[in-house]
Formats: structure tokens, C-alpha cells, sequence
């Protein structure tokens, strides 16, 4: 396998340290480094196999003999630099919300849709980090049964705010153990310890967030399904790291509990934690820092309608890794 020269938009930051850390993993074949950030961070140096690289400016010319482009930046900087990555020849896997959505651009989870890939112009997208974790192990089922409807329910980590997220988190619980006011809470609307925010983005004119439609029209696209039902509601929660979800199923095609089971536990990307007996089923605590996606609390939907075959299920995956980092890594393998 040939060595790529590959750059990261955005080093710095949270994504952009994880995708560092991913791609060394994984071996991945990195001749050269091109780590890219904004003009304050400038000759800040990032660590990859043992050495420090100073980042250099983000700018067009920065791309000049990139091969291979990971975009870890806001949608603004992706909009304004990746076209000018491709312009010099560089293919470009984005995780920001900035292209997922347009008709010629691919939105990726590879253990559901690698095949799209190859239909890139340049830039391919890596979807929101709750999608990713939702159809990783929706996406079987819906190969078994038939998926006709999907409701779901996030119970989203500070780490999906990114650093200022995490750090403000822990600046919160220490003023809570301190007896302290904790103030202003941003980039939260509101006090996240101690709580639960149902909101992450703006508010549309249904009452939907911005998040929560991310995650209905995302997991369309990606399934080809653009005609499927979803509900999602969107939860900010006092987790550091991993994001959760409650996710209930309807099929075309009647499929019980065992064999969804089956299903899961042969599908790539998923490990079954299922057994309530002795109160086994996923956690952050046990999903983060790795990147499979943990499923338990497998059930037959009691609220079903007769002869609708429905499942309900919950599980947990982290959001830096295979919600973003580890993900966009899985794109650029298939790229080589």
C-alpha cells in the first residue's frame, strides 16, 4: 500500500486529535503529515508516531501535494477550504454538517453504505456523530425485516459540544462539589450538571431541533430510504464522553427478538451487551475509548399495533471515535 501525504483540518481540536491517534491505530499509510489550524495555533505542534509536527496555517496552498484530506473543522472553514483541496487534487472526508446533505456528495458509515464511496467528486461526507451510532446497528435489522419507521431518543455526551463542551462540563461538576454557583453555562443553553438539556441546535418552525433533523434526513440518505418515517428527540446529558440511544424499530417483515439477537451479534461494528438477569446492557462508561457500537436491552415493542412486527433496543457508542474520528479514518481506507 502506497504511503499518502495526509492533512487534518483542524488538528487541534478534539476530533482532529482523535483522528491523529486513529490513524496511527491503525496503521494507516502516512508518508507525510499536514496538520492544518487556524492562524493562532500556528507552530503548536501535534504528536503523531512518537515525533512533533507543527501545524501550519489553513489555506489553500496548504493542500498543494495533499493526497488525502480529514476535515475536523466548523462548517464555515470546510465550505471556504475543502473545494480548494480538491482544486489540487486531494480527496476530502468531511465531518462537518457542511456538505452531508448535498445530492453529490456521499454520506458515509461504512459498515452500512462503502459502496458509495466510489461515487465521490472530491469530498466525501462523514455524517453527525448520533447517526452514526444509530445505523450501525439499525442497519442490519433493516437488511433482515424491512425498516418502515424508526423513533429514537439520544442521551447525547458533553463531548458533542467538543472541548469547550467537555471542559465545561467539568468546570460544572467541581463548582456542584464545591457548593459553588456555576454561572454562565456556556456552550450549553443551560447548567448541564445535574441536568438534562432537550436541546442541541436552533429550533425549526415544527418545534424539531437542528440535531434532531440532522439525524432524520442523515440516516435517509445513507440508507437510501428517503421515504422513511423517523421521530427523533434530542438529548444533551452530564456524560463526558459516549452518546446514547433509545431506538424503536417497525418492519415490513415479522422478525422476533432471537433473531435479532443473531442478527447483531454477527454484524460488523456492533457488540451485543444483552442480559438483564444480571443487569448487563451497554453504558458510556464502558463504551468509550473504543470504537464498536454496544447494543443491549433488546424487547419486542409492547405498544405495537397487531401484525406490526416492531423491536425496541438501546445502545451506546463513542461519539469522538466512532461517532467522528474512527469513522472518518474507515473512509479514507477504502479511499486507499
Amino acid at each position: 500500500m502506497s504511503e499518502k501525504t495526509v492533512a487534518i483540518l483542524g488538528a487541534t481540536g478534539v476530533v482532529g486529535q482523535q483522528m491523529l491517534q486513529c490513524l496511527e491505530e491503525r496503521n494507516f499509510p502516512v508518508g507525510r503529515l499536514v496538520p492544518l489550524a487556524s492562524e493562532r495555533s500556528v507552530g503548536k505542534p501535534v504528536t503523531f508516531r512518537g515525533e512533533d509536527v507543527p501545524c501550519q496555517l489553513a489555506a489553500a496552498d496548504a493542500f498543494e501535494g495533499v493526497d488525502i484530506v480529514l476535515g475536523a473543522a466548523d462548517d464555515a472553514t470546510a465550505r471556504a477550504l475543502l473545494p480548494e483541496a480538491v482544486k489540487r487534487g486531494a480527496v476530502c472526508v468531511d465531518n462537518s454538517h457542511a456538505f452531508r446533505l448535498e445530492p453529490d456528495v456521499p454520506l458515509v458509515v461504512p459498515e452500512v453504505n462503502a459502496a458509495d464511496i466510489a461515487a465521490h467528486h472530491g469530498i466525501i461526507a462523514n455524517p453527525n456523530c448520533a447517526t452514526i451510532i444509530g445505523l450501525v446497528p439499525v442497519w442490519p435489522l433493516h437488511q433482515a425485516a424491512g425498516l418502515t419507521r424508526l423513533i429514537v431518543s439520544t442521551y447525547q455526551a458533553a463531548s458533542g459540544a467538543g472541548k469547550p463542551g467537555l471542559d465545561e462540563l467539568v468546570r460544572e461538576i467541581r463548582c456542584v462539589a464545591a457548593g459553588e454557583p456555576v454561572g454562565e453555562s456556556a456552550p450549553f443553553q443551560y447548567q448541564l450538571a445535574e441536568n438534562l438539556i432537550p436541546q442541541i441546535g436552533g429550533f425549526n418552525e415544527e418545534g424539531y431541533t437542528s440535531e434532531e433533523m440532522k439525524m432524520q434526513n442523515e440516516g435517509r440518505k445513507i440508507m437510501h430510504l428517503p421515504e422513511l418515517r423517523v421521530n427523533c428527540t434530542c438529548v444533551r446529558v452530564p456524560v463526558v464522553r459516549s452518546h446514547s440511544e433509545s431506538i424503536t424499530c417497525e418492519f415490513e417483515r415479522p422478525i422476533s427478538v432471537d433473531e435479532a439477537r443473531a442478527i447483531l451479534e454477527a454484524a460488523p461494528g456492533v457488540k451485543v451487551v444483552d442480559d438483564p438477569a444480571t443487569s448487563r446492557y451497554p453504558m458510556p462508561l464502558e463504551t468509550s475509548d473504543q470504537d464498536l457500537i454496544y447494543v443491549g436491552r433488546l424487547r419486542r415493542d409492547l405498544s405495537a399495533p397487531e401484525g406490526v412486527s416492531s423491536l425496541t433496543f438501546w445502545c451506546c457508542g463513542d461519539q469522538i471515535r466512532k461517532g467522528a474520528a474512527t469513522n472518518a479514518v474507515q473512509i479514507a481506507e477504502y479511499l486507499v
